[in-house]
């Protein structure tokens, strides 16, 4: 399968940026559904690739793959620092569209990603409904926008500010508000001795007290590529019912 290492520029960060991305082999004639996969933390664009089997998980799927360089930046705007949501949903997205021989509609985008990249994949799922048809997430750290930064951590007091409960970067809040018939498919999962496992049964009770339809699993593992690698495959095959590839 192609795999292309693209550099460009971001307007929205005002600097350039990097993504990796897998095209389809041509099997199947394009335009292509589009999956964006975002990294962790201490990651890059090169992360699935470089620790997971992803390229072997999607051959042979009309489907192109995108790991775009989130920095870190939580996929967020930030109050003091760099716009990396808007990275993303401007200028990413625009650029693969632009490019890239993929479908231009809802229909055919979903997202995903793990830790910081989970939280990210969510975030941006549900408060930008119009863009995904689905969201499948991994030991994701959905409460480092609700919770009250450490005043030590200097790094997420300038991503979120001081009090980023119920706020724009909130998933917990952004579900809340979501209207019912926008609400795109949900599946996330963790490890049962991932130390960000609190965070998400959290999140799971919160969707089933709204009601809103979701996939939440978990599984014998801890925040690693392993476990990542392991049940990449599943998420996987949910994007592909939802994208009905």
């Amino acid at each position: 399968m192609p795999l292309c290492t693209v550099e460009f520029f971001s307007n929205s960060l005002q600097k350039s940026s990097q993504m990796v991305v897998i095209l389809p082999e041509p099997v199947v004639k394009g335009p292509y559904a589009t999956l964006y996969q975002l990294h962790g933390l201490s990651d890059d664009h090169t992360a699935w690739t470089r620790f997971t089997s992803i390229e072997r998980y999607v051959s042979g799927l009309p489907l192109v793959v995108v790991m775009p360089d989130g920095g870190r930046g939580w996929y967020t705007d930030a109050k003091q620092g760099f716009a990396y949501e808007s990275h993303i949903m401007k200028d990413t997205v625009s650029f693969v569209e632009k490019f890239f021989p993929v479908k231009k509609n809802r229909a055919a985008r979903a997202i995903g990603g793990l830790s910081m990249g989970g939280y990210g994949s969510m975030k941006l799922a549900l408060k930008h409904p119009s863009v995904f048809a689905s969201v499948a997430a991994h030991s994701s750290a959905f409460a480092r926008a609700t919770d009250p930064p450490d005043p030590q951590n200097k790094e997420l007091l300038r991503v979120f500010g001081e009090s980023p409960a119920g706020g724009k970067d909130d998933v917990f809040a952004l579900a809340g508000k979501i209207d019912s018939k926008s609400v795109p498919a949900i599946r996330f999962d963790c490890g049962k001795s991932d130390f960000l496992i609190d965070s998400n049964r959290r999140f799971h009770r919160h969707l089933s007290a709204l009601g809103i339809e979701h996939t939440y699993k978990e599984y014998p593992g801890i925040h690693e590529w392993d476990y990542w690698d392991a049940h990449f495959p599943q998420a996987l095959e949910f994007h592909r019912k939802s994208l009905g590839i």
